[in-house]
This record gives structure tokens, sequence and C-alpha cells, in this order.
């Protein structure tokens, strides 16, 4: 076993006058971007802090993480509300162990998401974290893969439609899953720790897009 998670963190109205029902609005075209962020601009609504447990912040064009302690995770949101969505970020380690996790995530709400990493030591997962519980899905733990780069930059993509939940890793298909607890909700990107604290991770070029 390699590893796993361990985480810190229509209604009618009937009758002479009842009006029709309003229409449900189509969405918008494939491709349509929804949301992207470069992170040049320190006020477009992440999180920003820093303290003993570590540091989420933009910095150098980039959105770092920094993890100052083992068997933690850090995550942060734009405050959007989207349901199916095609996400990709770009994320490269700075410092720190090899066996870390990062990655992105969808639907978030209350503290809930579906969660899409790597490790830089050649892993990968898809999972949830919901009521404080991390579930892999389609695996039991993370699976190797020789398409994650280790000291250079890797891309990822995402995509969250209806139940299937499918991950992309430098432009070539990996995994995919189906869950249905969580429909909607926040995009946002994670980072965490396992044994070894010091998991120092920058994300740019964060796009999510009308599948």
């Amino acid at each position: 076993m390699k590893k796993f998670f361990l985480l810190s963190s229509f209604v009618f109205l009937l009758g002479a006058c009842a009006s029709a029902p309003t229409a449900a609005t189509p969405p918008p075209p494939s491709g349509t971007v929804l949301f992207q962020d470069e992170f040049d601009n320190n006020a477009s609504g992440w999180d920003r802090l820093a303290n003993d447990v570590g540091i989420m912040d933009y910095d150098q064009g980039g959105y770092r993480m920094l993890i100052r302690q083992p068997q933690m995770n850090f995550w942060s949101t734009p405050e959007t509300d989207l349901r199916d969505v095609r996400i990709e970020a770009d994320v490269v380690k700075l410092n720190g162990p090899a066996e870390n996790r990062a990655g992105v995530m969808c639907r978030y709400q209350n503290g809930n998401y579906y969660f899409f990493v790597i490790s830089n030591d050649g892993y990968y997962a898809i999972g949830k974290f919901i009521n404080g519980q991390t579930t892999l899905l389609g695996q039991t733990e993370m699976q190797a893969s020789d398409l994650i780069q280790a000291d250079t930059v890797n891309h990822l993509r995402a995509d969250c439609i209806g139940d299937s939940l499918t991950l992309y890793i430098n432009y070539n298909l990996i995994a995919g899953a189906k869950d249905a607890d969580l429909a909607n909700g926040d995009v946002g990107v994670l980072a965490g720790s396992f044994t070894q604290p010091g998991v120092d991770v920058s994300f740019d070029n964060f796009v999510v897009m009308q599948p």
C-alpha cells in the first residue's frame, strides 16, 4: 500500500390564473470560461494567511501553499457556485518532500468536496472528503503513473460532469470514477503533507470551463 489520506481537514399552482412554470436556463456553450485566475492580482479572492501551520498566498505570479506540519491539508476556493465544470491548472513543487499531494477540487460545499491530486513522487488519486472522512474513488490507494513530472510543472485537468469525475495529467486521461453525493459547489486548489512537513507548491493558470 503506497498512500492513503489522513486529513486534519416544481411546484404547480393550480387554478384559472396559474402561471406557467419558468423554463430552466440552458447552460452556456461548451468551452465557455466560467472562472479564471492567473494569480497576478492579490485581491482576486483567494485565502491569504501566514502562521506557524503554513502559508497560503499569492506569490510571484502564482498561488503558493506551504504546509509546515505533517498530515495536514490546505485548500482555498474563490467563492463560486457551479455544477458541471472542467477545471485546469498548472502546479509545480517549489520545495519540500516529493511525497506530497497537490491538485484541484470541485463541488465544495460546507467543507465537503471532490478532489483530484498528484504527488511529485509519481502517484495520483480521485476522491471525496465528506463529513470529515476521506474516500478514494475507483481505487483503494494512490496509483502510480510515469506521466507525473517530479520537478517541473504538471498540468492538471479535472472534469466534474453529473456523477462522472475524470482526471487528466499532462493532457493524458488517467482515471475516472462515479459518485453522486455532491451536485454543485465551489472550485478550488488544495495541497497537503503526509509524514513529512514542508510541502511547498505553487498553482498557476487556473481556469474553469463549461464542459
